[in-house]
């Protein structure tokens, strides 16, 4: 089974800082790391492959700095990566496109698998975009998947509902951080990791004349301010106090 693992390069935002003066966030000099839920998915991608066999390849559309990062999955277990050099100031049309047209050019693939949105800005857009690009079916915020010969099934986390799904084969799935725990490689995997093929490709060359349709405007902190208040009565009295104060703040709706 030819797999494909998409994977994003972000700001650390456990590490980001918020400027005071204009609230906006301050990135230059934070550190960058693979999503979270990428990880997930590559777990996922993993596991199927010790089941059914294959290959997994990485694919990231970033900057060139994003190698060090993407060594990471090959550390844990993919066998080959592709990084397609882009602009930063990209839109998610823009994104969609390159990662469709470089599955295009991969060429033989069972299954994608995306984290079901980014930290930094969780859109959850990408997987459905790809998957409407290539005309093929998508199983997004997948909790838990059983990959078969023949297809993928999944069970779906819709909100109020767990619903179970299958698809036939080339399909895109999007998971959810509550399906694994991703591992944690080795010394001997990470060093192995240095070995594995890490091809780079410039946007051009897989689609010409790509412009962005949003314009982002501005990106601004949300503010955290804290009431500290201290309840120090009966618990139940306290209690009662909390609930009755996050309703008035709108944080629980109406009582």
């Amino acid at each position: 089974m030819n797999i494909i693992v998409c994977a994003k390069q972000i700001p650390d935002i456990s590490e980001m800082k918020i400027d005071p003066s204009t609230n906006k966030p301050i990135l230059k000099g934070t550190p960058q790391i693979v999503n979270d839920i990428d990880k997930n998915a590559m777990e996922e991608a993993i596991k199927i492959k010790e089941k059914n066999g294959g290959k997994i390849t990485v694919l990231t559309v970033s900057s060139e700095d994003a190698k060090e990062r993407i060594k990471e999955l090959l550390a844990m277990g993919a066998d080959e990566a592709i990084i397609v050099k882009a602009p930063e100031d990209m839109d998610y049309y823009m994104t969609a496109e390159l990662i469709a047209e470089s599955v295009k050019k991969i060429g033989e693939y069972d299954l994608i698998l995306f984290g079901e949105a980014s930290v930094d800005l969780f859109s959850g857009q990408i997987g459905p975009r790809v998957a409407g690009l290539l005309n093929i079916p998508q199983l997004t915020y997948a909790q838990k998947v059983d990959a078969e010969k023949d297809k993928i099934t999944a069970e779906r986390n819709t909100g109020d509902q767990m619903v179970t799904a299958e698809a036939k084969y080339p399909a895109i799935v999007t998971v959810t951080k509550e399906i694994n725990e991703p591992r944690l490689p080795s010394l001997m995997e990470i060093l192995a990791a240095a070995n594995k093929p890490i091809k780079e490709w410039d946007a051009d060359s897989i689609k010409n004349n790509l412009k962005t349709l949003v314009d982002t405007v501005e990106i601004k902190g949300v503010s955290m301010e804290r009431k500290n208040i201290i309840y120090k009565d009966d618990l139940d009295e306290s209690v009662n106090k909390l609930v009755d104060n996050l309703a008035k703040d709108g944080v629980l709706g109406g009582w």
